[in-house]
């Protein structure tokens, strides 16, 4: 049966936490992010979870990989400065396949930069944010029911793959009221263990289509280490070929499963000559725009929006490039998207980025009216 709520984007994700079955959640205090904190510092005590305000963002992530490895279902929220704090925990997690999710209200940087300003500046570093080679799951909602949707589906990916889970959501997004439909039918997320005891810790053993997780309490003597090991746990830091093993797993099993992770949107005229790619609230101006274009100017249009902004399915996205003539790329930075536009359009397209920074301003639809009408001179 469904509910119908009027929510706020970071309420949104704390509802959806817990109808996602999180039963942790360690954090600490940082705008825009907070209001996911305080709804779940009451929310969690009502299915007997736990919520704990940590020192800091390092203290954070350590005790939501921890809870994890206990069995809970576990997450953290913060914004720019905390998450730059988290990147080396995140590290840890990846390579002991620890399953949580990572909520990052973007706000404007560097350092404390604007702290209650939207922002889109944390892009590259939620991909590439950790030393080494590494993968990880990067999901960007656009609407405070995306971010209610995503929120559940970001803990589903991380128990399936056995990996860190990021959503990269922005103060927009985050503090947004909007209309939010629940469907409970549609919450499937699921933690398997092993069947049998002792069982090694990290394995390329699935069970329907999910990693094997084991937990501390199941009968299995565990190891954990960020440093290179077996599959059972056990360092192996001078072995050439354990840590090739380990990394194959690491990364194939996101980038072998690209059908099923990555996800875009895509809104399309026929033949279409002009092309839009963007993510989170950043879309929302897209839209309008180009519904103002086609219906008033007659251009054929594609738009594209990311919803999964790491990993890329790079020959779906080349493919939906390849018969634009014009692509702009309007972001929340001084150009982070761009880049990967640049590298899988078709050489003959030009990349046209629309940017804007500070203020927590938004690039707003009129401005990206303005540039498309520029650009091809109309």
């Amino acid at each position: 049966m469904n509910e119908v709520k009027f929510w706020q984007g970071n309420k949104a994700c704390a509802y959806a936490a817990i109808h996602a079955g999180c039963t942790f959640f360690a954090g600490y205090p940082i705008t825009p992010a907070s209001e996911i904190a305080e709804q779940l510092s009451k929310l969690l005590p009502t299915v007997n979870g736990n919520f704990i305000q940590m020192e800091d963002e390092i203290g954070a992530i350590s005790a939501i990989i921890g809870s994890a490895w206990g069995g809970a279902r576990a997450m953290t929220a913060t914004s720019g400065p905390g998450f730059s704090l988290m990147q080396e925990g995140i590290s840890y997690a990846i390579m002991t396949e620890t399953p949580i999710v990572i909520v990052d209200v973007q706000r404007t940087g560097p350092s404390t930069g604007q702290a209650t300003k939207t922002a889109q500046g944390d892009f590259m570093q939620a991909r590439w944010g950790n030393h080494g080679d590494h993968s990880i799951i990067v999901l960007s909602p656009n609407s405070v029911q995306e971010f209610y949707d995503m929120t559940i589906r970001a803990f589903d990916l991380s128990e399936k793959y056995r990996t860190p889970v990021i959503i990269l959501s922005d103060e927009t997004v985050s503090h947004s009221r909007e209309k939010v439909i629940i469907n409970n039918s549609n919450i499937t997320v699921k933690r398997y263990l092993p069947k049998k005891h002792p069982a090694p810790a990290f394995s390329n053993e699935w069970q329907d289509g999910h990693r094997i997780f084991p937990n501390f309490g199941n009968g299995d003597n565990l190891l954990v280490t960020g440093s290179t090991h077996d599959e059972w746990g056990r360092r192996k830091t001078s072995d050439p070929e354990t840590h090739r093993a380990l990394m194959k797993r690491i990364m194939s099993k996101i980038f072998d499963n690209l059908d099923d992770i990555f996800d875009f949107e895509i809104r399309q005229d026929e033949d279409p000559e002009i092309g839009f790619v963007s993510f989170g609230s950043t879309s929302r101006s897209v839209y309008e725009a180009a519904d103002f274009l086609r219906n008033n100017k007659k251009l054929k249009i594609r738009e594209i929006r990311l919803k999964t902004v790491w990993p890329i399915d790079d020959q779906k996205l080349k493919d939906a490039l390849k018969p634009l003539k014009y692509i702009f790329v309007p972001e929340l930075n001084l150009g982070q998207l761009k880049y990967d536009i640049e590298r899988l359009a078709n050489k003959n397209s030009k990349i046209i980025p629309i940017n804007k920074i500070g203020g927590g301003e938004l690039i707003t639809p009129e401005e990206i009216i303005s540039k498309v009408l520029e650009t091809i001179s109309i």
